[in-house]
């Protein structure tokens, strides 16, 4: 084969040029996963601080469980739209089709 594409149909650089190896593909879902877990632990995190600030009765009390729950909220929507981020990117998958009605 001669011209200017014929490294380009050369069957042995098909997996080479837009293809990445499985493992690193692998690797960003693991990291995914962690932030997750992450995220779901610190909204966690601070609805547990809410909840003593909550059962104390100062009045500064009030605007640090206020201030907690408004971290909560926060991380919430964050988490969110990284989930649909995700989602619309491709990085995430649902697990099965839904039924059909």
């Amino acid at each position: 084969m001669n011209g200017l594409g014929k490294n380009v149909r050369d069957p042995s650089l098909i997996g080479t040029i837009y293809c990445l190896p499985s493992g690193v593909i692998a690797d960003h879902q693991l990291a995914f996963k962690y932030l997750i877990v992450a995220m779901l632990a610190l909204i966690l995190i601070s609805l547990g601080k809410a909840l003593f600030h909550l059962s104390r009765s100062s009045q500064e009390d009030g605007k640090k469980m206020v201030a907690s729950l408004a971290w909560r909220i926060g991380l919430s929507v964050a988490l969110f739209v990284l989930l649909l981020l995700a989602y619309y990117n491709g990085w995430i998958h649902p697990a099965h089709d839904a039924p059909k009605l």
